[in-house]
């Protein structure tokens, strides 16, 4: 990025467009004065999603405000929808110079990045060769409180000015690339996949059934099992650290990557003050 111009980013999560979170961050993003934001974020909580994304029928978009943003829309779809329209010059004027998909409620450790709709946010950006940071908090149930996102977006910012001083991010291997077009009606966007099957499914209006034949079935966490090396995100997490961890398209980066972040990352504080926070 030329030095001395404002970098653009693109704000999106999974946990939805009004979330405690994502507010947070664009708050602390707009009153460091050194970016442009533009906000492309679900109009509702689209958690562990992973990277799945909307192609039987259209999305439906509506423009918001948050103080301070260039522009922000609420999206029907999922997190990576978000940054594949905010991306596209569809929805935006613009490439934005870095995606960053959070902050989280929650920490996302080790491989539930699988099942994260904010790392999916992330990681769709990078498919498109767009430098890409995700944010999760370890939020505790009963400890933590919303002003602690607002803590947790400061701590970042560093971190977010850096990246955008540097082009990170690798081109992914073989993907499609996703296009937009608008459409005035959702039989008219079926239109784009006209020779894909597109059957019916039976739904429940209810809460409960005592029918055999319809059962439902909740999930519940059951702990997870211990990290033994010593240079795990979630080991440094639970020992009161911040964790930045380098990530590719599909699993960890590999061993170079992973060097030269490391001497990256001790880099970082030398070059902000944290009296521009």
């Amino acid at each position: 990025m030329e030095e001395g111009k404002r970098g653009t980013i693109l704000i999106t999560n999974d946990d939805g467009i009004d979330a405690p979170g994502l507010r947070a961050l664009v708050d602390s993003l707009v009153n460091s004065n050194l970016f442009n934001i533009f906000v492309s974020a679900p109009d509702s909580e689209k958690s562990a999603v992973s990277h799945s994304i909307t192609w039987l029928h259209p999305v439906a978009v509506k423009q918001v405000h948050i103080h301070g943003t260039v522009a922000s829309f609420a999206v029907s779809g999922t997190p990576a929808d978000c940054t594949s329209l905010g991306i596209s010059k569809a929805l935006f004027p613009i490439i934005p110079d870095l995606v960053v998909s959070g902050i989280n409620k929650g920490s996302n450790c080790g491989y539930h990045i699988v099942y994260s709709g904010t790392v999916a946010g992330a990681r769709e950006a990078f498919f498109n060769d767009i430098p890409s940071i995700s944010i999760s908090y370890d939020w505790v149930e009963g400890k933590s409180n919303p002003h602690d996102f607002s803590l947790a977006a400061q701590v970042c910012i560093p971190i977010i000015n850096a990246v955008l001083g540097y082009k990170l991010t690798r081109q992914g291997k073989s993907i499609f690339k996703m296009g937009w077009r608008q459409v005035t009606s959702d039989t008219e966007g079926r239109i784009m996949s006209s020779d894909m099957t597109n059957t019916d499914t039976p739904t429940n209006s209810g809460t409960s059934s005592t029918s055999p034949e319809h059962l439902l079935f909740a999930r519940e966490a059951r702990g997870s099992l211990p990290d033994y090396d010593d240079d795990t995100d979630h080991k440094s997490l639970k020992a009161g650290y911040i964790t930045v961890t380098a990530l590719a398209a599909l699993t960890h980066a590999d061993v170079d990557c992973q060097t030269y972040f490391e001497d990256w990352l001790q880099s970082v504080p030398k070059h902000f003050s944290s009296a521009a926070l």
